[in-house]
């Protein structure tokens, strides 16, 4: 059976998750369905990340086995077809080798966390960030967030049901980068791993907000991290402004 990479996006907001779960709405569902309209009785799809109720993504990679020796191309188009009206693109598709895999073929994930700070409620980004009323300190973020870069337990930002075999991971890039709008600003978190904790990046961006917010100081952000405990966590942030944008592969998968 021929495999197929697909890179996705969708809007989180109408789904349980990317897992697929009885009787709700997930990503995986809809794909699958999708695929079923295709080709009945297929394996199920494999992802990069399971992303949480909620969450978003542009850069979201999958990847499924076929019965038929499709164009890459007409297999995108056909999905994109069966998968309307749910907000879920295949924006890229490639013919890969047996062997590879979505999830344990990657060498990298890479996630943006956006926050727009504003009085006014949000219109057009309801959903898609976190908002706040009230400004964040974009540099006292940036110096918190260093304590964070490197291997590390991160017992603190883990959620209590994870289900990893160890807390530590290496985080290669935890960065702050703040956007002007017209009547605001928008700060936005990028981080990029191999692997990821659940929860972890919304609790390392709750945490940050903390700092921002100049309820803590920077180096507490330190003092959380090497505490190894939940309860030292700052707030969990929502799913809203959270986005997987990106997976690594050793070599191209999409032209």
């Amino acid at each position: 059976m021929p495999r197929y990479a697909m890179k996705l996006e969708y809007d989180g907001a109408p789904f349980a998750g990317w897992q697929r779960q009885s009787g709700q709405a997930s990503v995986q569902g809809a794909l699958e369905a999708a695929l079923a309209a295709l080709e009945p009785d297929l394996p199920a799809v494999a992802a990069a990340g399971r992303t949480d109720a909620g969450v978003h993504a542009t850069g979201q990679v999958a990847h499924c086995d076929m019965a038929r020796d499709w164009a890459p191309f007409r297999l995108s188009e056909a999905l994109n077809w069966h998968l309307k009206p749910a907000p879920v693109a295949v924006v890229a598709c490639a013919r890969v080798p047996d062997a590879w895999h979505a999830r344990f073929s990657a060498i990298e994930r890479r996630y943006t966390y956006r926050v727009i700070c504003r009085r006014a409620p949000l219109v057009h980004q309801r959903g898609q960030a976190w908002h706040l009323r009230h400004d964040l300190d974009a540099d006292a973020m940036r110096v918190a967030a260093r304590h964070l870069v490197g291997r590390h337990d991160f017992t603190t930002f883990r959620a209590a049901l994870c289900q990893a075999a160890s807390p530590v991971k290496t985080l290669d890039e935890v960065s702050v980068e703040d956007v002007a709008l017209p009547h605001g600003r928008e700060i936005r978190f990028h981080l990029r791993a191999r692997s990821f904790l659940h929860n972890q990046v919304r609790s390392i961006v709750g945490t940050l907000e903390r700092v921002g917010a100049g309820a803590w100081a920077p180096g507490d952000v330190g003092a959380a991290l090497r505490a190894a405990d939940r309860a030292a966590c700052g707030p969990v942030a929502p799913p809203d402004g959270l986005f997987l944008t990106g997976v690594g592969y050793p070599g191209p998968v999409f032209d």
